[in-house]
């Protein structure tokens, strides 16, 4: 038997028919959504907590980078004292050693000065330390000064103005004369004491005998030499 169907029943049924097709799709998408949302999420807790873990990580390094900075810091300090404690037990170890005429040198440095005025006033210590250092007899060494200059009681214009405390010459000439100008005081007396090491004693020419032919012209300069040293020895 034929059945024959009105023409609107079958567009209901494809319309029915769609309808279901629709929702079937639509749950079908909303789960993926729902998933792949999830997944996201997954993710980026994953990476927040990441994150998270290098940021304590940052920190963790940064405190540890500053603790042994510090620590560091402590060791270079404590070495440095430790450093400035020796040099200074040596120094005292040093001067506390007999270093010429049975003196120690700050004994010599006081005798020296005994016998130093005007502008050399004050650096006995400087003649006593480098002498010693040279292997120079300070007494000599401080007498020729005494002798040439002036300075046992004033001293000349050659060491207040040019500060050649051993009558040298060379140049840059002292106000344009034949005696050499030097910068400072101290500059002056480590030449003169060098001069009269190198250019004297290293070829053995040590006392007032020896030196005074190559050093003066004067037949008398050797003992007036010898008066100065006694002089200052006694002081």
């Amino acid at each position: 038997m034929k059945t024959d169907y009105p023409q609107s029943g079958i567009i209901n049924l494809f319309a029915n028919a769609g309808i279901i097709i629709c929702l079937l799709m639509t749950t079908i998408l909303s789960v993926g959504f729902v998933k792949e949302t999830e997944a996201e999420t997954s993710v980026m807790s994953s990476n927040q907590m990441q994150i998270e873990a290098n940021y304590v990580t940052k920190e963790e390094k940064i405190e540890a980078v500053r603790l042994a900075a510090n620590e560091n810091l402590e060791k270079g300090i404590e070495k440095i004292k430790a450093e400035e404690a020796a040099r200074i037990k040596a120094e005292e170890e040093r001067k506390a050693q007999i270093v010429y005429d049975g003196l120690t040198l700050d004994e010599l440095s006081a005798k020296l000065e005994r016998s130093l005025n005007s502008t050399l006033s004050g650096q006995g210590y400087f003649f006593a330390s480098y002498s010693v250092e040279l292997g120079l007899d300070p007494y000599l060494a401080l007498a020729i000064t005494l002798h040439e200059t002036g300075c046992k009681w004033n001293c000349s214009t050659l060491v207040r103005q040019c500060y050649n405390v051993g009558g040298m010459k060379g140049s840059p000439g002292c106000n344009g004369g034949s005696y050499k100008a030097f910068n400072s005081l101290s500059e002056g007396i480590k030449a003169y004491l060098d001069n009269l090491y190198y250019n004297y004693y290293s070829i053995g020419l040590t006392t007032p005998e020896t030196i005074g032919p190559k050093y003066a012209a004067s037949k008398t300069w050797s003992t007036q030499i010898n008066k100065y040293i006694n002089e200052i020895r006694a002081k």
